[in-house]
């Protein structure tokens, strides 16, 4: 009996999980160990996690570049190296391309549903208020903002509790790693690193 509650308690938090999903708005691989602070990562396809790779673009070191044709970003390291992760990207016409700025950091951060998003899934209209942060959010662990020209983009880097969503083109148009990767991405990225989506 214990375990049927169990069960159909995370199929009730995965469910809320899944219906926010949402935000405001040439290489070589060299595996690295990675302890999960968060469990098991269910659904994640292995090609999606966390490798220490070369890279040859033309970007320096701090910057990070996210492809979302291949659903892969980079922290650009020196000596032709980056940390490569695996990202959900935006549903088709909701992604972010170009170049911005992270400008604000938050750890646990909250999440309000746009103005857009509302009109285009009525379903959000009930989070219009905001969802405080924790584990239960939709940004998940960490996010990183993206502004440019001083102005906020409403495209966020962040977590998700859903990694079987990381290779896919499934958000509202932010960048999505597993909570442990953003962690670690939020730890290296201090404000003012310049972003590159292609």
């Amino acid at each position: 009996m214990e375990e049927h509650h169990i069960a159909r308690r995370g199929l009730v938090l995965g469910s809320l999980a899944l219906m926010l999903s949402g935000c405001t708005s040439t290489l070589r691989q060299v595996a690295e160990p990675i302890s999960s602070a968060f469990g098991p990562r269910n659904g994640l396809n292995p090609r999606f996690r966390r490798r220490h790779v070369r890279y040859d673009g033309n970007e320096p070191p701090g910057t990070i570049v996210v492809d979302t044709s291949q659903r892969f970003l980079y922290a650009v390291e020196t000596d032709g190296w980056a940390t490569r992760y695996g990202v959900g990207v935006g549903e088709q016409g909701l992604s972010f391309k170009g170049t911005a700025t992270v400008a604000r950091k938050a750890d646990w951060p909250s999440w309000t549903p746009t103005a857009n998003m509302m009109r285009r899934k009525p379903r959000l209209v009930k989070y219009a208020g905001g969802v405080p942060g924790g584990p239960n959010n939709p940004l998940g662990a960490r996010a990183l903002y993206l502004y440019r020209d001083g102005r906020d983009t409403h495209f966020r880097i962040h977590g998700t509790n859903e990694p079987w969503t990381i290779g896919t083109a499934v958000s509202n148009g932010c960048i999505r790693l597993i909570n442990d990767d953003i962690i670690d991405l939020y730890e290296r990225t201090p404000l003012g690193t310049t972003v590159v989506v292609v």
